[in-house]
């Protein structure tokens, strides 16, 4: 006798790992955080969602704290720092949520489209611009 499965669609959109990777390179970490954990969020598993939230600020800080600690930032190609972390995010996505973005589509789940996603990169640039601002401004960083 055989087995009929039947598979729930799922109903929630989640971004898939190439609109993560525009939307990171145009926004930063803390657009590869939200656009993760809004992932994490809808495969069910909140824990890693808040978890990814924390490490994309430490990640944030680091990154932009290590920028200024550079002695001569001037000799440094501008998109080096983002193609890597762009690069540590999509390789972070791929193993952690590939094989969950690959079941959610394959069972007919929806994806937002990479405009959404680089809207969120854009949004992710203007609060990270404005932070950097706030920081400068109150330590007096030059």
């Amino acid at each position: 006798m055989t087995e009929i499965a039947f598979v729930k669609k799922p109903l929630h959109k989640i971004y898939k790992d190439r609109a993560i990777w525009a939307g990171t390179f145009l926004g930063g970490p803390l657009a590869a955080g939200y656009l993760i954990a809004h992932n994490f969020n809808a495969f069910n598993e909140p824990r890693k969602a808040k978890m990814t939230w924390i490490y994309s600020i430490i990640a944030t800080i680091i990154i932009f704290g290590g920028v200024f600690l550079i002695p001569d930032p001037d000799k440094i190609p501008r998109q080096i720092v983002p193609l890597i972390y762009t690069a540590i995010a999509y390789f972070l996505v791929q193993r952690f949520q590939g094989k969950l973005i690959e079941t959610h589509l394959d069972a007919g789940g929806k994806a937002y489209s990479w405009w959404k996603a680089a809207g969120i990169g854009l949004v992710g640039t203007v609060i990270t611009v404005i932070l950097l601002f706030f920081i400068i401004s109150v330590f007096g960083i030059e």
